[in-house]
């Protein structure tokens, strides 16, 4: 007798198979992985990161310089709370005046010469506001200069950026180049064993040809390993390079740049980042000459205060009192100090003057040596794709003979490594170029025009 299940237990039963089947029998499908041309690399760079957001927060602290410096021109306004507590004949009859309490009995000589202790809770709010200080006028100057640099910082850190970004997707680019050389020659080397195994048994070869051709195939495909290695390493290295954790293709090498003619270069390195960021610091350098000598200037001002005084309670009003007053102060003498400062300032301001010089003669260098390895980049992919047409040829040629008995398997292996060598080489001459044009327009400070950024 067949016994029947329930419908819901069925329905129940079925459920469970289905979701058996989903965790345990399917794959789960990978992300896609993000494919970016070179320009959009370097925009996710400068968007994303770490270094370039780390000196945007730098920068951005030091922007609140210039405020703080502006507070020393703007009024202080204080309040105060204090409590005191006395039987001191002068302060405690001030303290019972200040509270308007006096009466005639404190008059008396003896409660003025050993009064009773008084309490006194006081209140009072201030303000301080400069009239002239040469110095903080200086130094609200100083703030904003130094804040215009530390921007020209910024936008040299954001060129370092495109730097290593370019670095990091021209040898993720080279290391795909790579995968492609390393599966042909793979595939060579199956048709080399091939050919000896054909022969082989024939009775036209010998056993030791098969073998050697087995050996090679199979470094070969150990060469294909490394370069898939490689190549997902420099993804990965891409990714960081933007600010992710995920790794990045490089698909297309757009824009290419043109080497321009070396005085071009010259001519741009002028207005680098880092360069008028000196500049500027060298400025600044002078004016803290003057922010010294500032000290000699006396400093004026006025301030008041209102004051409420009660001898039971805090904020308690038994007595108020106000004031205003206007001083000005002046250091005559303070240990030479200003006068250290002021020979400190000057040869700060000579120091940064000989690393100004310093840098310009060190672009100059880095320009001639950038662009006579561009030039020489550019002669090698001549010279590169010359010696892979050769090596194709050459191969081709032992093929055959060897195919027709003509020649050893020794001489087709040894024409296959050369045509391995040439194909290696002819991808990294061609992106040897590559990178030394942009860092030829990274030492310029070109680098974000070029790549089409700015």
């Amino acid at each position: 007798m067949i016994r029947r299940i329930p419908c819901g237990k069925s329905r129940a039963a079925f459920i469970l198979a289905a979701m058996f089947f989903f965790l345990f029998f399917t794959e789960t499908v990978p992300a896609a992985e993000m494919q970016v041309s070179l320009t959009e690399a370097v925009r996710l760079a400068l968007d994303g990161s770490h270094e370039v957001m780390a000196f945007k927060y730098s920068l951005d602290a030091g922007s609140q310089d210039i405020g703080i410096a502006r507070s020393a021109l703007l009024p202080k306004i204080s309040f105060e709370e204090r409590f005191m507590r006395t039987n001191s004949p002068p302060y405690s009859f001030m303290t019972k005046l200040g509270q308007e309490r006096i009466v005639q009995q404190d008059f008396n000589p003896d409660a003025l010469n050993r009064p009773n202790a008084v309490n006194d809770f006081q209140s009072s709010v201030s303000f301080e506001q400069a009239l002239y200080s040469k110095r903080a006028l200086i130094g609200l100057g100083l703030s904003k200069r130094d804040y215009e640099a530390k921007r020209e910082d910024m936008k040299r850190k954001k060129e370092e950026a495109a730097m290593k970004t370019a670095e990091a997707y021209l040898e993720a680019k080279t290391a795909k180049e790579y995968i492609l050389a390393a599966e042909r020659s793979a595939e060579d080397a199956r048709e080399h064993l091939r050919i000896a195994e054909l022969r082989y048994s024939a009775g036209l070869g010998l056993y030791s040809d098969t073998l050697r051709a087995a050996t090679v195939l199979s470094g070969a495909e150990r060469k294909l390993l490394t370069a898939r290695k490689t190549y997902n390493m420099a993804k990965r290295l891409l990714g960081l390079s933007v600010g992710l954790q995920e790794s990045v293709d490089a698909v297309e090498m757009s824009p290419e740049i043109k080497l321009m003619p070396h005085a071009y270069y010259i001519d741009k390195a002028v207005n680098r980042k880092d360069l008028a960021s000196l500049r500027i610091m060298h400025e600044n350098a002078k004016e803290r000459i003057k922010l010294a000598e500032s000290a000699y200037h006396p400093f004026v001002g006025m301030g008041g205060s209102y004051q409420l005084n009660d001898n039971k309670r805090p904020l308690g009003a038994q007595g108020d009192s106000w004031q205003v007053s206007a001083f000005l102060r002046w250091d005559i003498f303070d240990g030479l100090k200003r006068e250290r400062e002021r020979i400190k300032a000057k040869l700060q301001a000579a120091e940064i003057e000989e690393n100004l010089k310093g840098l310009k003669n060190a672009i100059s260098f880095r320009i001639y040596g950038a662009y006579l390895e561009a030039e020489e980049a550019q002669k090698n992919i001549e010279l590169s794709k010359k010696a892979l047409n050769t090596a194709e040829e050459g191969r081709r040629l032992v093929k055959l003979r060897y195919e027709n008995a003509l020649s050893p398997v020794v001489d087709l292996i040894d024409a296959q490594a050369s045509l391995d060598n040439a194909r290696a080489a002819a991808i990294a001459r061609e992106n040897d170029y590559r990178l030394a044009v942009i860092r030829l327009g990274f030492e310029s400070g070109t680098i974000l025009k070029d790549l089409k950024i700015e």
